[in-house]
């Protein structure tokens, strides 16, 4: 099995040297490929990618701007492999990362797999804060964390691999964004082909990202997941709704307070010094913890209203989601 790793850049030459770097030192005794494909980029990272020339065997590709999803795509068509890897640009893959997926693959082969994310030492705050946020059993991020059932895992592709059978037969991903994974997961499932999660095959998501930029991106991700519903009603679940209903219940809880009624807030109240003690423990930093409240509210609020925005479009007032939320879409090019 010969592996290609497929990664998508856009502007972020520095991201690309730290992920190279970290594949450089990888304890994979066998070959594979990087295949570097630069998005549009007015900032390349070509120079980059030339210094690790002696070091991996990488190919550097620049197209027009299409997209992630595209991107991998076309990352895809040209690399060698039977075997693809996707990572983003903002990951550090652990040297044991290839062994222990080969590992998987040799055990219990899969067309499709996906892996989980942790935080470095070295990382801001901030940034292990989020983390948590989009990892822990006890937000929307559990998924990402490994809490979804091993054998129907949905991959997220900051860290997936397929197999270019389950590639071609699919046509990769499509051109919503965010949002390709899942859809790119199902299209597989209604195809035959299997996924699941590689727990030991993690890799660290440095999500270089500051609380702005968080918000709009889990708002996205709010907004992309009834669309998928409408496409593909059969794989929706009620636990998708569960941070609308949660920012709703809040402001309830709120109104009832004002009345006297006090164990509705007194649930919240719980909640979030659950969130804090337990993100304090594994960060062993309270400063953490503080913070990680902090993601967790705006991973809630942002994606609790997307998902109800995106509801009453697509699902109550049947409109298009191309034209309901254009900015989740990307025109093909490649």
């Amino acid at each position: 099995m010969y592996f290609s790793i497929i990664i998508p850049v856009y502007n972020r030459p520095d991201e690309i040297k730290e992920l190279l770097e970290s594949l450089s030192i990888s304890d994979f005794d066998k070959e594979f490929e990087v295949v570097i494909v630069e998005d549009g980029s007015s900032i390349t990272c070509k120079e980059e990618v030339e210094k690790f020339q002696n070091t991996l065997t990488i190919s550097y590709h620049f197209k027009s701007n299409s997209g992630p999803g595209d991107s991998r795509n076309y990352g895809m068509k040209v690399a060698k492999g039977d075997y693809f890897i996707i990572f983003d640009s903002d990951c550090i893959i652990p040297k044991q990362y290839l062994n222990e997926v080969e590992k998987e693959l040799t055990t219990d082969y899969v067309d499709c797999f996906g892996g989980s994310d942790a935080a470095l030492d070295s990382f801001s705050d901030v940034q292990k804060a989020i983390n948590f946020a989009m990892t822990s059993f006890l937000t929307t991020g559990g998924i990402r964390g490994g809490s979804e059932k091993l054998n129907k895992f949905q991959p997220r592709s900051f860290n997936m691999g397929i197999s270019k059978k389950a590639f071609e037969a699919s046509n990769g991903f499509g051109n919503i964004h965010p949002g390709e994974d899942p859809d790119l997961s199902i299209r597989l499932w209604k195809s035959g082909f299997q996924t699941r999660l590689f727990s030991k095959a993690f890799v660290y998501h440095k999500r270089r990202i500051d609380w702005d930029k968080f918000s709009i991106q889990v708002n996205k991700f709010g907004k992309a997941r009834p669309i998928l519903n409408s496409w593909y009603p059969e794989y929706s679940k009620l636990t998708f709704f569960f941070p609308t209903l949660f920012i709703l219940g809040f402001c309830l809880a709120l109104f009832l307070f004002l009345f006297g009624i006090k164990l509705p807030i007194a649930c919240y109240v719980f909640y979030y010094l659950l969130l804090f003690v337990i993100a304090t423990i594994q960060t062993k930093s309270l400063k953490i913890g503080f913070l990680s409240v902090i993601a967790v509210s705006k991973q809630f609020v942002g994606y609790g209203r997307g998902f109800l925005e995106s509801f009453i479009k697509v699902n109550l007032q049947k409109q298009q989601p191309e034209k309901a939320f254009p900015e989740l879409f990307f025109k093909v090019k490649s």
